[in-house]
């Protein structure tokens, strides 16, 4: 991409787009929770006892009127007051703890974030997954000063990078071949710590089904309707069938490795190939969309919020869920591009709105399946995009 205004344009196209795609997630996942309620069971004044008692411990105001610790039995409270304490002091609370506490060490102004982004030390950059946004910001510095020589050497190292970008692909898809026998694995201790009782195991897992579902048709109606939609409205015409058969080999890769990241080459190849996106196009737009486009993980984040909310009996505002809807988004864009990230930075929503972080626990054990559709819907947005900005450009 050698015109510089050209790129501009692209860009703003881009964020404007991956924009409209994200808060129309969150919104979509408030509605469906809030309809649906899937929350709602029968150990909801258990959970909420459990919920006051955390609140009182960490000085937060309980707002929407409830108050069961006073006819609450003290025994009862007692013996919920040592299960947070035993919760607190465990190996996993204070490893969420630490990496919750160094990602908000990083933010300490409105203008952090652009900071962030220019790299301290490009080796670091490249060697660590949290710090896409740097490599993108290196990638997309070189490639504006490459794309300005027209020098013989610079059209070596244009052919260099696009051989390295085929080898890369090559080994993705060796590793990746193995990797879908493992996810139900990290299921079977978390569950065993929550549930009591062969009862409250089949209300948990009822209630995480319910929860599932929610997630799954949410994500369903961004890839079946909402996709579709846009892509009509911007003049882009594919049909159903053309589209996932075309994006079928990127979905399928990023069903079973959970990363946008590591589906990033195959992304690439099932864009430019099978939708006509032109290289030029889809080599700005889908590695960004990788790291700040993540319309599955948005959803699934406004959908948690709300879900553990209702499972611990506790009423968010209107105010609160508008919220969570700019939290949201922005803790979407921060997200990684690599497999469960959306999980930690669920802890920065949850805390926003002054509910336990630690809840994330109780959505953990079906966590990895959940990921796995999500980076569908992550996928498919980046090459929705691809294909709208690369209409509006002809």
């Amino acid at each position: 991409m050698g015109d510089v205004r050209q790129l501009g344009r692209i860009g703003a196209k881009t964020l404007g787009l991956y924009l409209i795609t994200t808060v129309a997630s969150v919104t979509l996942g408030l509605s469906l929770v809030n309809v649906l309620q899937p929350g709602q069971n029968s150990l909801e004044d258990s959970n909420r006892l459990r919920y006051e008692i955390w609140a009182k411990s960490e000085g937060i105001a309980v707002k929407d009127g409830r108050n069961l610790l006073v006819t609450a039995d003290p025994m009862k409270i007692k013996k919920i007051e040592a299960s947070l304490d035993e919760e607190k002091s465990s190996s996993d609370y204070q490893s969420m703890m630490t990496k919750k506490e160094n990602a908000k060490d990083r933010k300490t102004g409105p203008l952090q974030p652009l900071v962030d982004m220019v790299p301290e030390n490009l080796v670091a950059a490249f060697s660590s997954s949290k710090l896409m946004l740097q490599v993108i910001f290196f990638a997309l510095f070189f490639g504006i000063a490459l794309s300005l020589m027209q020098t013989e050497g610079s059209k070596q190292v244009h052919r260099f990078f696009n051989a390295m970008g085929d080898v890369f692909i090559k080994m993705v898809n060796m590793i990746m071949a193995l990797s879908p026998f493992f996810v139900f694995c990290l299921m079977a201790g978390v569950l065993a710590k929550i549930a009591n009782t062969p009862a409250e195991l089949f209300t948990l897992f009822q209630t995480l089904g319910l929860y599932s579902l929610v997630v799954v048709l949410g994500l369903a109606l961004l890839l079946f309707v909402f996709y579709p939609l846009l892509q009509r409205i911007f003049g882009v015409h594919f049909g159903y069938r053309e589209f996932y058969q075309q994006m079928s080999p990127a979905q399928f890769l990023a069903f079973s490795t959970s990363s946008s990241a590591a589906t990033l080459p195959v992304t690439i190849k099932c864009v430019q190939e099978g939708l006509k996106v032109p290289k030029r196009v889809s080599d700005f737009v889908l590695p960004i969309g990788a790291t700040v486009n993540m319309d599955g993980t948005s959803l699934y984040q406004a959908v948690a919020v709300i879900f553990l909310a209702q499972f611990h009996g506790v009423d968010l505002s209107i105010s609160q869920q508008l919220g969570i809807v700019a939290t949201t988004t922005l803790a979407s864009i921060g997200s990684a591009a690599v497999p469960s990230a959306g999980l930690i930075m669920l802890m920065f929503v949850l805390n926003s709105v002054g509910l336990n972080p630690m809840w994330i626990v109780i959505i953990y054990p079906i966590d990895r399946i959940l990921d796995m559709c999500r980076t569908v819907i992550n996928v498919s947005s980046d090459a929705t995009v691809a294909a709208i900005v690369a209409k509006t450009e002809e």
